[in-house]
């Protein structure tokens, strides 16, 4: 069994875009290559084959192989529902929520599920490219590490260091991570990656230089910034840094505003027509916001996520995200002024789409009995739509494929949320999966709400959305071949700028 572990000197150094890279580039040279991160904090995860939950770094990594995401692909998984605590997934089901001192507790447990993980792949691929979560340096968080040198120590694999060159202090952030690693760690690190590189690499050489004579280790590539590169974000949470940084969490969070400046794609040519109006705000916990990646690089249509405290623009299209902490997301809406605005952007015609979350949101109460997401309670929603929603132990989590209800279209998604909503809004849906209605459709039409994710990821869902918002007349935009595409540009890159003969005694023989 043949093992690549990438870790970063700092959260969003480009570890998982370069596994991602390094995976695709396996898979085109014929190799049975899995992806694998034994632990994951992240609010953007998929829906599993095997019905369970993930990280979606790791389904990204698994479509660069060629895969279908698994839950042994990230065993561990940690989705922060409040300032210090977590929800803790173990091999894609709820094992409870944690506080950072508890968690710390149950890392021998959850060792236990890595490990397992990575025997049962072992056993089923030729290769693994594993990521690491953070940095393998944070000296609160070494003791029962699980996520980078614990893990790395415990199957003996060896370990590339990638290193952010955009933000600053490259060589300061690497030589730094080694001097605090123990003698063994040290020793496993084949090499470094330094990425995001921009301008004449010869100003660079004599760094390069310095750095390989002042550590004995070689610089395995530098990878150039690649602007405009879409490769869906691994993390949710838009704070920065993270509250949960520091305090007994492994983890790699990046900002919505990080996000969003990447996949920024420059301004249709006039012959597109108008571009469709689309705003989300930004909630503190929130969701799987790769669901708006589609609308974000669409032609047709001007996304704007907008930050609680901005000023909230006029748009043809609100959407209500996904969220971790509903009830608690909910307040921070009101307290920002957005229940006004949605009933100011109602008043003169828009439309409001809410996803998940957000469609709980729209609905009359919010019951969470239980304190699945934060203390027992309950909370009013904004009432638009006739139903209630209850917080239940048990999450739903399955792919589907629906059909539209006011177009002729297909859905293909998923679903993971903790409730179950119920009254007579529901009796108009949104989709019908399996003959059964899901969602719903307000009698005016001008307002609709579902559990599935994905709406925009496919051509003809996307279209039939954006026609339902307003927009008539759109460019043929297919998103999922537009990810393929930039796995392959990606891979492209890593296959030009990684020196692969240094590497070479630490990959599998390729056909």
């Amino acid at each position: 069994m043949k093992t690549l572990m990438v870790q970063g000197t700092t959260s969003d150094a480009g570890k998982s875009t370069l596994v991602a890279g390094i995976c695709r580039v396996l898979y085109r040279r014929g190799v049975k290559v899995a992806p694998f991160k034994p632990q994951n904090m992240a609010l953007n995860s998929a829906v599993t084959i095997d019905g369970g939950e993930i990280g979606r770094a790791q389904a990204v990594q698994a479509q660069a192989c060629n895969l279908s995401p698994h839950t042994d692909f990230n065993p561990v998984l940690l989705k922060p529902n409040s300032d210090t605590g977590c929800q803790v997934i173990i091999h894609g089901k709820v094992a409870g929520n944690m506080e950072a001192t508890g968690y710390h507790e149950y890392k021998k447990t959850a060792m236990r599920a890595v490990l397992a993980s990575y025997q049962r792949l072992s056993t089923q691929y030729d290769y693994l490219v594993v990521e690491g979560a953070g940095s393998p340096a944070e000296i609160n968080l070494r003791a029962n590490d699980i996520a980078n040198m614990g893990f790395a120590e415990a199957v003996d694999c060896p370990v590339i260091l990638i290193a952010d060159i955009d933000r600053g202090g490259v060589f300061a952030h690497i030589v730094g991570t080694l001097a605090l690693l123990s003698e063994s760690e040290r020793k496993r690190v084949i090499g470094f990656v330094i990425n995001r590189f921009r301008g004449d690499i010869g100003l660079l050489q004599s760094g390069l230089d310095w750095l390989e004579k002042e550590t004995g280790k070689p610089v395995l590539g530098v990878l150039p910034y690649l602007h405009n590169l879409h490769i869906e974000a691994e993390d949710a949470v838009p704070k920065t840094p993270s509250p949960l940084e520091g305090e007994g969490w492994d983890g790699d969070e990046n900002s919505v505003d990080e996000v969003h400046q990447t996949y920024l794609h420059p301004s249709p040519p006039p012959e597109m027509g108008r571009r469709l109006k689309v705003i989300a705000p930004v909630l503190p916990h929130i969701s799987n916001h790769t669901d708006f990646d589609a609308l974000r690089l669409h032609p047709n249509v001007d996304f704007k996520f907008v930050k609680l405290g901005e000023t909230i623009p006029p748009a043809d299209l609100i959407i209500l995200p996904g969220s971790k902490n509903v009830r608690g997301d909910l307040q921070h809406l009101r307290e920002h002024g957005w229940d006004q605005a949605l009933a100011r952007h109602l008043r003169y015609g828009g439309k409001v789409l809410g996803i998940c979350g957000g469609f709980q949101m729209l609905g009359k109460y919010i019951h969470d009995p239980h304190g699945i997401e934060g203390e027992a309670g309950s909370n009013d929603g904004f009432g638009y739509l006739d139903m209630q929603t209850t917080l239940e132990k048990e999450k739903q989590l399955k792919q589907i494929t629906a059909k539209l209800t006011f177009a002729n279209a297909t859905v293909t998604g998923y679903e993971i949320h903790m409730g179950k909503s119920t009254g007579a809004a529901l009796n108009q849906s949104a989709l019908i999966i399996d003959g059964e209605p899901e969602g719903a459709i307000s009698a005016d039409n001008q307002i609709a709400g579902t559990y599935v994710h994905g709406l925009f990821d496919h051509a003809e869902s996307c279209a039939a959305w954006l026609a339902w918002a307003g927009l008539n007349e759109t460019h043929v935009f297919d998103y999922e071949v537009l990810k393929e595409s930039e796995l392959n540009r990606l891979a492209d890159c890593v296959e030009q700028h990684l020196d692969w003969a240094k590497l070479g005694a630490y990959l599998p023989a390729t056909t």
